[in-house]
């Protein structure tokens, strides 16, 4: 029996099984789901690697914000989550410096570590990702070598989910991995992301899909601080009869990281008048005594935005607080009023809910969800916004109408049904 043969027998091992049902849950069909991706993956690296050496199979998981839109990139608080979707690597060391990339779905590539410097070209690439990831590693004195990965995701680009996080912490995790012995810690692992996202990939997003994803489990995290406060919460929704499910109204990204980019740029013009460089070092009764003053002197082309903006900000950090305190006190109806409240002060204030009014698939799925789940679960827009994703609360007895029903106006696969995985990244060792 060779090297893989004896590897896919590992993942029917009582101890493989174990650590499968801790990262996806217990869904039925799960383990079979899981255990044929595996080994599937097993055998695409055995055909374009082929190597006796140890195979890592490394896992990095997607997120999903439950509350705190749009408030991370201004010190502020979230409420955010690790999911059971994942992009899973089958990874090896490599002694000469390069790192090979097969990814289902794209093309192959092929980058030397011996040349880390940023690349205008390659800005919104994976290849800038891995190259961000590598170039702040080193910075910091972290051991850095070459690798294979062959790589799959259920975290699907545009899903709303974070696909560009889990790379990235799936990237340092594999560095980790096989040449630091496992010594970053959570939040370094989510900054070293968010500096490739921001600076080689060229996205200026905030730090919570990376601190979620990073830290794995529910999580109250408070980014006042350069070192970001993490409290793990203890909540299953599931137990008390209800599913998280995400669902992709069919909006395209392209094109929009303006959109997203004017956000935080009018949130930090309202802090500027203050004098400050964020939100968060503004007071919310000092903001609210000066609307005058700030309207008159903001520096921004559409003002009367920015304050909306700035006040959605103050009213979501407190929300975020309060969604916690509910779900820590299991007053969940208070939990989901406050879901909701969330949601409409992004589609009022924040209003990041459609760029254009000619793309308007966010507001229809978002009425859907509010005419099938009053009264029952909760809604609100997911994530970034403009287009892609909400997310909601459904009663389990309800689920299957509806995404029979979402699905039906959405396409099929629109909906994701979710489970909190308790852990971030995670590694599987067979072989050798």
């Amino acid at each position: 029996m060779n090297q893989y043969a004896q590897m896919i027998r590992q993942l029917k091992s009582p101890d493989v099984m174990k650590q499968l049902n801790l990262l996806y849950g217990q869904r039925e069909g799960m383990m079979v789901a899981q255990t044929t991706r595996y080994a599937q993956l097993l055998k695409r690296h055995e055909e374009l690697v082929n190597t006796e050496s140890a195979v890592f199979m490394i896992s990095a998981p997607g997120r999903t914000e439950i509350g705190g839109n749009h408030t991370d990139h201004n010190r502020g608080k979230v409420l955010a989550a690790a999911v059971n979707l994942d992009t899973l690597a089958a990874v090896t060391s490599r002694e000469d410096g390069i790192v090979n990339v097969y990814s289902e779905g794209y093309p192959a590539f092929s980058l030397s570590l011996d040349d880390l410097n940023m690349r205008q070209e390659e800005k919104g690439t994976t290849a800038a990702l891995i190259r961000g990831v590598a170039a702040r590693m080193k910075e910091l004195d972290y051991v850095l070598g070459g690798f294979d990965a062959v790589i799959t995701s259920t975290v699907r680009g545009g899903s709303g989910l974070s696909s560009s996080a889990a790379f990235e912490v799936l990237t340092c995790s594999i560095f980790d991995q096989l040449y630091n012995h496992n010594t970053l810690s959570a939040k370094l692992r989510a900054q070293i992301s968010q500096y490739a996202e921001n600076v080689y990939f060229g996205k200026p997003s905030g730090l919570l899909d990376q601190m979620a994803s990073s830290v794995g489990g529910l999580a109250f995290i408070d980014f006042k601080e350069d070192d970001p406060l993490v409290k793990a919460l203890s909540y299953d929704f599931s137990a008390k009869g209800y599913a998280l499910v995400v669902v992709n109204s069919g909006g395209s990204h392209d094109d929009l990281t303006e959109f997203y980019a004017a956000i935080p740029q009018e949130m930090r013009a309202v802090a500027k008048v203050f004098g400050e460089e964020n939100l968060r070092r503004v007071s919310p009764e000092q903001f609210s005594l000066s609307l005058p003053m700030v309207r008159e002197k903001l520096e921004v082309a559409n003002k009367e935005r920015a304050i909306l903006r700035a006040s959605h900000f103050f009213a979501e950090n407190r929300r975020v607080a309060d969604e916690t305190s509910a779900l820590q006190h299991d007053d969940l109806p208070e939990f989901f009023r406050l879901i909701i409240e969330s949601g409409r002060s992004s589609y009022c204030y924040l209003q990041n809910v459609f760029a254009t009014p000619e793309h308007q698939e966010l507001a229809l799925a978002l009425m859907l969800s509010e005419q099938k789940l009053t009264g029952k679960g909760a809604w609100r827009v997911h994530g970034g916004g403009f287009a892609g994703t909400t997310l909601n609360f459904v009663p389990q007895k309800q689920l299957a109408s509806y995404v029979r029903e979402m699905e039906a106006v959405f396409g099929q696969h629109s909906c994701d049904v979710l489970d909190i995985r308790p852990v971030g990244p995670a590694t599987i060792v067979l072989g050798k």
